[in-house]
């Protein structure tokens, strides 16, 4: 995500960082291409010149000119604002409550919000020992029902039993006398989708959000319809009081104007992203790394967290003994290989360590593939 930004920002910042003093013509030249990429990006424009705007001011500073570094200095300045705008800090889940803890989905069909709804679910049962019970409220696309059940078995978290003629409002009752009776921590309201937000659409979600009082409202929205995206977050906060926003496809969208663009326009916080088909292909939102990713500055804190996950500990202790003792051999280094592909390969290791974005853009070109590792 952000390859296409990361990529611009890359070049302009590499020309300041190049000279030893800076003049104030050199920033506001540098800010107008910055401008220019995070259009070309598809930032709305009101929220690119409120960013050019407190960036430049600050940028231009008598403390930046004449600093020992002033292009490194732009650069964290450019940084804060970028991580002001996706919204400063990381907006976690609100389930201090007395179970059941209420998460409701809305957004349009096909932004997919079924998926998600599944995925959130396996990170609250993986992550937090949660007892998840999923229910879909979607009576209008056909198998939506089935579809929520099947991923309930892949992750093997509860769904509520279909009972055909029911209506969403009938099915959220039932849903929450479930909970309660079975003694679930979380339940997760997978309401209908429409192909455009109409008044139906809003009437039936504030129908259910009056019976089930939930904790969490979460929009899920396409981030690679671009500023569609932000205009469905916008109609949606205008009508139900929404807690966040889930991006789907970020890793399909080099641009990333919507994620850019959502905090600003909708003031609610995006929560978590969605980078791939894998039920489990779904990461939290951190405004500052996302940032650090964004001006090729790496994200080492994501790198080791997902070691942390992937890795399996007492294997790495073993292998880093026999490399000690110079007895690593090659299905030791094959062993190491096939840990880093569950990381995500090359390309994504790449991403999250400082200075790689040119050593990635060179693998890229010398057609380095992961499964040359395999």
């Amino acid at each position: 995500m952000f390859d296409k930004l990361s990529d611009r920002l890359g070049g302009v910042f590499d020309k300041l960082r190049g000279r030893g003093a800076l003049k104030e013509e050199d920033v506001r030249a540098a800010m107008r291409e910055v401008r220019i990429a995070l259009l070309e990006a598809d930032v709305a424009l009101p929220v690119v010149k409120e960013f050019i705007g407190k960036v430049t001011e600050k940028a231009v500073g008598q403390s930046v000119l004449k600093s020992v570094t002033p292009g490194q200095q732009v650069v964290k300045i450019v940084n804060d604002g970028l991580t002001e705008m996706l919204g400063s800090e990381v907006s976690e889940l609100e389930l201090a409550v007395a179970p059941p803890a209420i998460i409701m989905m809305v957004g349009l069909q096909g932004s997919g919000k079924t998926t998600t709804t599944a995925k959130i679910a396996k990170r609250l049962k993986d992550k937090e020992n949660k007892k998840v019970l999923m229910a879909s409220l979607d009576v209008n696309r056909p198998a939506a029902q089935e579809q929520l059940a099947v991923l309930g078995e892949q992750i093997d978290a509860a769904t509520l039993p279909i009972m055909e003629g029911q209506q969403p409002v009938e099915i959220a009752k039932r849903a929450l006398q479930a909970s309660k009776l079975q003694g679930f921590d979380v339940l997760m309201l997978d309401t209908a989708g429409r192909l455009h937000v109409d008044q139906q659409l809003m009437d039936e979600m504030k129908a259910v959000a009056d019976v089930s009082e939930p904790q969490e409202i979460l929009l899920v929205v396409d981030s690679l319809t671009g500023q569609d995206a932000v205009n469905v977050a916008q109609n949606f906060s205008d009508q139900v009081d929404l807690s966040g926003v889930v991006l789907t496809r970020m890793d399909g969208d080099a641009r990333g104007g919507a994620a850019l663009s959502m905090r600003s326009v909708t003031g609610k916080p995006i929560k978590f992203v969605g980078v791939g088909e894998k039920i489990d292909a779904l990461e939290e939102f951190h405004p500052e790394r996302v940032a650090g990713r964004i001006l090729g500055m790496g994200d080492v804190v994501s790198l080791v967290e997902k070691a942390a996950q992937v890795v399996d500990k007492e294997e790495s202790e073993a292998l880093a003994e026999k490399m000690a003792k110079g007895q690593f051999d090659l299905n030791d280094l094959r062993s190491q290989l096939r840990q880093m592909t569950k990381m995500g390969g090359l390309g994504a290791l790449a991403n999250m360590m400082p200075g790689m974005k040119k050593a990635k853009a060179a693998m890229a070109g010398g057609a380095m593939d992961d499964k040359i590792l395999l």
